[in-house]
């Protein structure tokens, strides 16, 4: 039925459309600070998955795995700010943007001396078994569930934390303008090394939560990096709830092409797809739909 097959295709979108929202956001906590994109946050995510999934097979226990990868996250981004790219603070633009582009590298490399090539499978927390209402099945399942409630949460807590909150507010001070917040006594150094362990824990969520769909391996992230990347151009980098809506807007589309074309055609012309979204939204407003009329400097 078209009614039904609207419905399954929507809910899979917005799972899908949550995860990419997880990677937009943090890609937003990194760019609102530093004016900086950091093309391996998708790698990160994909080592904090691998630590998760060896902490799963040693204590099979979903949620030890679950919670080593966020804690992972964090230590990983804090660390890649403070050993690789604050020294790069000072120099030229471009010099942080290969930085960013080497730690890609790096972690893919690693992940693949450490763990292998092959793809593994990620096991999950809840049933994937389909969900029903009446005999209409829903095509999505528990963990789905799971999945947009805790970056919906994860939302909710970044957004308390950032409005009310001596931390967050020192965070906004030191993106608005790291000058004068520097001038009031916040150390924007270490405001910004907080910023990059949030994101990496962001990564490491979103990593934790796609990878039980799209199977384990040193470059299973990349296609969901780009895909982020475009939710947050989409809603605007400097805009959290841009990042989600933009998530969204782009699941549920990519959702309902591949899902109404079918087949092999369908999941190839997603990208087509994306990439034509993303041209689109840099020729007609490239700040981002839910940018403002200026854009901060910093």
């Amino acid at each position: 039925m078209p009614v039904v097959e609207f419905l399954q295709f929507t809910l899979n979108g917005i799972v899908f459309g949550m995860i990419y929202a997880a990677i937009a956001l943090s890609l937003g906590l990194i760019w609102r600070g530093t004016r900086l994109v950091n093309f391996a946050q998708g790698a990160m995510a994909m080592i904090t998955t691998y630590i998760a999934i060896e902490v799963i097979y040693k204590t099979h226990s979903y949620w030890a795995g679950f919670v080593i990868a966020l804690v992972a996250g964090l230590v990983l981004g804090a660390a890649s700010e403070l050993t690789v790219v604050r020294p790069t603070k000072g120099k030229p633009e471009l010099n942080a943007v290969i930085v960013t582009i080497g730690l890609l590298i790096f972690f893919e490399g690693l992940a693949g001396m450490l763990f292998g090539g092959q793809f593994r499978s990620f096991p999950t927390g809840f049933s994937v078994t389909g969900l029903k209402v009446g005999g209409t099945a829903l095509g999505i399942s528990r963990f789905d569930v799971f999945t947009v409630a805790a970056v919906l949460l994860t939302t909710l807590i970044l957004a308390v934390v950032f409005r009310y909150t001596t931390a967050g507010l020192r965070m906004r001070a030191a993106a608005l303008n790291a000058t004068i917040a520097r001038l009031s006594g916040i150390r924007v150094a270490r405001v910004l090394t907080v910023g990059w362990a949030l994101a990496g824990l962001l990564g490491a969520l979103a990593g934790v939560l796609v990878s039980p769909s799209t199977f384990l391996y040193p470059n299973s992230m990349d296609a969901i990096f780009v895909l982020g990347f475009t939710a947050a151009v989409i809603g605007g980098l400097d805009s959290p709830v841009g990042a989600v809506v933009g998530g969204l807007l782009l699941g549920l589309t990519l959702s309902y092409v591949s899902g109404y074309v079918g087949g092999s055609v369908g999941s190839e012309i997603t990208s087509l797809v994306a990439l034509g979204i993303l041209v689109l939204v840099l020729m007609v407003r490239p700040d981002g739909l839910f940018a403002g009329a200026r854009m901060r400097r910093v």
